[in-house]
């Protein structure tokens, strides 16, 4: 979800972008897009354009996470400046394309929201990625889509809060190039809500639409890498009372990792964190084993049309 202001008074979100396929072998949203491409009447809003798209074709055609590079990484201020087209790597390509579309980011041209759909192999559930916690539109967008999914679905959200993050939706678990159903309708149903918000809105009937609102996220600190050898091999994996734990408290002197030998390394620190992206497959190139995070609950202010 892109960040759309810091104020409290916003226009309306009148146009909204909904991303599948930025990993080619994350199927929900793959499948989403490209089911919404075909019939996008599920995802249409009184006074919203949305717009459904695949944004790593190539990736999605050959069920690979990317051709060349990241392109979840790729929307850097060097990359998206970049010339040359012809010779840089595909992805890159690709991020220079959709900038132009939908962006560019942070200029009058640029789509209001922007939802980008992934698929974890953790034990992740459903989870919202903000980039400011000073971004009171999606936070309370955010809080709507908590409080409405668990009343009506049952469904247990996560906010997480991180400026090195894509914005977007994480949805597990799910291996890579499977689609499992229940994970395919958790998708489905925050993309409902997100969009029924963006809805109530725009249409902005009452003075304070939004009121104040306390939400808890989790702030991440820190990648965590695998324990390692002089060369750089891998000697540990995720102990088994960590793994499969996203979310739960780690304490001090808490299992950690498990050697191949057999031996448990603990949790060193110093205060009790949260882990999440505990053993994604997609992350052993980015040598990370989780990513740590703490608990906090922030202050959405009241927000209104303006």
């Amino acid at each position: 979800m892109s960040s759309y202001s810091s104020s409290a008074r916003f226009d309306e979100a009148r146009r909204v972008a909904i991303f599948g396929g930025t990993h080619g072998n994350e199927m929900s949203g793959v499948t989403l897009v490209n089911l919404w491409v075909k019939n996008g009447s599920e995802i249409q809003r009184k006074m919203v354009d949305t717009k459904p798209f695949i944004t790593n074709p190539r990736a999605v055609e050959k069920c690979t996470r990317y051709v060349d590079t990241d392109l979840n990484r790729a929307f850097t201020p060097e990359n998206l400046s970049a010339l040359g087209e012809g010779d840089l790597p595909y992805e890159v390509q690709r991020a220079q394309e959709i900038n132009r579309i939908f962006g560019p980011k942070g200029s009058p041209e640029a789509y209001d929201v922007i939802f980008d759909l992934h698929n974890t192999t953790s034990n992740m559930g459903c989870t919202l990625i903000l980039e400011s916690s000073k971004d009171y539109f999606n936070l309370q967008m955010m809080n709507y889509i908590k409080v409405t999914a668990l009343r009506s679905y049952f469904c247990c959200v996560n906010i997480v809060l991180c400026d090195w993050f894509i914005a977007g939706l994480e949805v597990g678990p799910q291996p890579q190039g499977v689609l499992r159903s229940n994970i395919f309708e958790a998708m489905r149903v925050i993309l409902k809500h997100a969009l029924d918000f963006i809805e109530l809105f725009n249409e902005g009937r009452t003075g304070v639409e939004f009121p104040t609102c306390t939400v808890e996220v989790f702030r991440v600190l820190e990648r965590i890498d695998y324990p390692r050898d002089a060369n750089g091999n891998i000697i540990a994996m995720v102990h088994p009372n960590l793994q499969d734990g996203d979310w739960e408290p780690l304490n001090p002197g808490d299992p950690m990792f498990l050697t191949f030998d057999g031996k448990t390394l603990h949790y060193q620190g110093s205060g009790t964190i949260y882990p999440t992206f505990i053993n994604e497959a997609a992350y052993y190139e980015k040598q990370q084993a989780f990513v740590t995070t703490r608990r906090e609950t922030l202050v959405a202010s009241a927000i209104r049309k303006a």
